[in-house]
């Protein structure tokens, strides 16, 4: 393995407030052997006008026929990728200049590695302030049931072998929870290994699609809660602690404390 060609999906809809920091991001990493997907998801805003600035040939642009859900749209620019691995970074959050690098570094001393994680700032908008996302440890190898009792795995941070997407995307029907979902199901199958240092920055502001939905949360919350309960269950796992999830969201919205 020398530089192996990655590919970074960026699913756009009216992302222009944040955009240029998020690409700039990009072609400020210390590897340079990637290519951008641009999945345009019919936006109405100056999203694309800004990405065109960019005259770089690794970025590739293309634009939804029509609008579909957030996690349809991962699937298809999935779809158009040519690298050997897979990242993904939205519009509005940004990478560690070193975010590539690192990984590939990790996955070259075992290339039996399929997934790397990494830490995560949380950075509010409105504060100007970050803070590290999980303090401690992060979790590596088969960590399902790790995952099911304190999920932090961000879908910025992740750098995905492309082959594991002749078999499974992600599921279509979610707006909100489609990451978690892939991301659990896949750790079921394959060891996760990690940067333990954070390599991205989560952009938190005020037209988050998780903070402006929290209903729609819920009900995706329940939804899979019903759908994945025997498949967990059959391979010896434990959903209490999202069970304890859904229930705090409940109460959250109605005393209205999100």
């Amino acid at each position: 393995m020398n530089s192996p060609l990655i590919s970074v999906v960026i699913n756009c809809y009216n992302g222009e407030k944040y955009l240029l920091k998020s690409i700039k991001s990009i072609l400020g990493q210390t590897y340079k052997n990637w290519e951008i997907i641009f999945w345009d998801n019919c936006s109405t805003d100056n999203s694309k006008k800004i990405l065109k600035n960019f005259k770089d040939k690794r970025i590739k642009y293309f634009k939804s026929k029509i609008f579909t859900s957030l996690y349809a749209a991962r699937n298809m620019a999935i779809k158009k990728t040519k690298g050997e691995y897979v990242a993904f970074l939205d519009t509005d959050d940004w990478w560690h200049k070193k975010k590539l690098q690192k990984q590939i570094e990790l996955i070259k001393s075992n290339n039996d590695l399929k997934v790397v994680y990494s830490n995560i700032y949380i950075f509010n908008q409105n504060k100007g302030e970050k803070k590290l996302f999980h303090k401690g440890d992060l979790p590596k190898g088969f960590i399902t049931q790790k995952l099911l009792n304190n999920y932090k795995v961000g879908l910025l941070t992740i750098l995905v072998k492309k082959e594991i997407f002749k078999k499974k995307f992600f599921n279509k029907k979610y707006n909100i929870i489609g990451d978690f979902d892939f991301i659990l199901k896949l750790s079921t199958q394959t060891k996760f290994f990690c940067v333990q240092e954070p390599l991205a920055y989560y952009r938190v502001h005020d037209k988050n699609l998780f903070k402006k939905g929290i209903n729609l949360y819920i009900n995706e919350i329940k939804d899979w809660l019903q759908n994945n309960h025997n498949f967990f269950k059959k391979k010896g796992y434990s959903l209490l602690m999202i069970k304890v999830l859904y229930y705090k969201l409940l109460l959250k919205k109605v005393f209205q404390i999100f």
